[in-house]
């Protein structure tokens, strides 16, 4: 045998040596159709999910409302006479005082009332001169035994019926003047002009409101609530207040007037916050938003993400951590918030709600629970939101 033939045959006994050890523990019973066991959260099976245990815990809502400044009182403004209008003194917005001519009639017929009061006035008083000249007379005559006792009587009769004329035509006078007065429109009040329905050459009725007028004083911040809010109002009637357009500008008010009546159009009702001082910055008509606070209270607060819908109706999703399932459950919500949501009923303090994951899932549907402090989101998982 040569000697290469004899060097290969050497290095085939020695690699077979090492070998057999090898697949000698390979092909122990037992250990051949072994795998390496696979985490349950790992399995693709399985839907992983978050959850969130439901606990109770005091719950302070905001009620947040928008209105508009208003003044407190407001007046009606008519001419007290009839007539054409004949001057317009006055703009939507202008501020006026209590005596200030608003507007102006024509006055032609009460100024030919005024002229006829005054001649009837200087006749009645010339009457009541020759009364009381023919008076004396009859007073030095019968005095002397020089007249009757009948003509002193009728003179004496004369000259109360001429005063009499002339006190009369004095109050005239004072009504044709009040009625000439009349044809200039007056508030008797100081405010702002907040709305006018006539022009000039118009012809207006007595009593007719031509005007109205928001009378200087108070303010009221006015809103317009659903009926529910009034049912159920903030435990504080305490209401802060802010002018929308410059939150800067502030204001305290208390509730003073809630409407008895519901709005046929909107459904709303009308509650108004007297305000205990009024910012300049706060006009008339400026909109302002006011914040009232509830009385706090325990209630089920889940996050966002746990809301689903179900049936047209909102619902959640409860793992039972037995099972490994979930299950639907229907919810009553009382309010939602900006990243949660307050629960009335539905679910109970201890009871597991799915918050990642929901839009995977169906009722008995087995799930893994995924890591809740993973920096990443689980496979086939995340944050649901509602109206699913």
């Amino acid at each position: 045998m040569s000697s290469g033939l004899r060097s290969v045959l050497a290095a085939t006994v020695v690699l077979s040596a090492l070998v057999a050890p090898v697949l000698a523990r390979a092909a122990q019973p037992g250990e051949a159709s072994a795998a390496p066991a696979v985490p349950e959260a790992e399995d693709p099976s399985l839907v992983l999910v978050r959850v969130v245990k439901a606990t109770k815990g005091p719950v302070t809502s905001d009620v947040v409302l928008t209105g508009d400044i208003q003044a407190q009182a407001q007046t009606n403004v008519a001419f007290r006479t009839n007539g054409k209008v004949a001057e317009r003194r006055v703009e939507v917005g202008d501020h006026v005082g209590a005596d200030q001519v608003l507007a102006v009639l024509e006055p032609l017929t009460q100024r030919a009332n005024l002229d006829n009061a005054r001649a009837a006035l200087v006749s009645a008083e010339a009457q009541l001169t020759q009364a009381k000249v023919t008076f004396e007379r009859q007073k030095q005559l019968i005095s002397g035994g020089y007249t009757t006792r009948p003509s002193y009587d009728n003179a004496e009769q004369q000259l109360r019926t001429s005063q009499a004329a002339v006190d009369s035509a004095r109050a005239a006078l004072g009504t044709a003047e009040e009625q000439l007065s009349y044809t200039e429109l007056r508030a008797g009040v100081p405010g702002i002009v907040m709305s006018r329905t006539f022009e000039v050459g118009q012809v207006v009725q007595a009593g007719q409101a031509v005007m109205v007028l928001a009378q200087d004083g108070p303010r009221d911040a006015v809103f317009n609530v659903y009926e529910a809010l009034t049912a159920h109002p903030p435990g504080d009637k305490t209401i802060h207040i802010t002018l929308q357009s410059d939150p800067a500008v502030a204001a305290t008010g208390h509730v003073r007037e809630i409407s008895p009546t519901v709005d046929a159009a909107s459904g709303t009702v009308r509650v108004k916050v007297g305000l205990e001082r009024t910012p300049p910055a706060m006009s008339l008509g400026a909109v302002v938003i006011g914040r009232g606070r509830f009385a706090s209270r325990e209630a089920v607060v889940l996050p966002w993400s746990a809301l689903y819908r179900y049936d047209d109706r909102p619902a959640v999703m409860i793992y039972d951590s037995a099972a490994r399932t979930v299950s639907v459950r229907r919810i009553e919500i009382d309010r939602y918030g900006f990243d949660d949501i307050v629960l009335k009923g539905g679910v109970e303090p201890g009871e597991t709600v799915v918050t990642a994951g929901i839009q995977f899932l169906r009722p008995g549907q087995r799930v893994a629970l995924a890591a809740q402090d993973a920096g990443r989101a689980p496979t086939q998982s995340a944050a649901g939101e509602g109206g699913r």
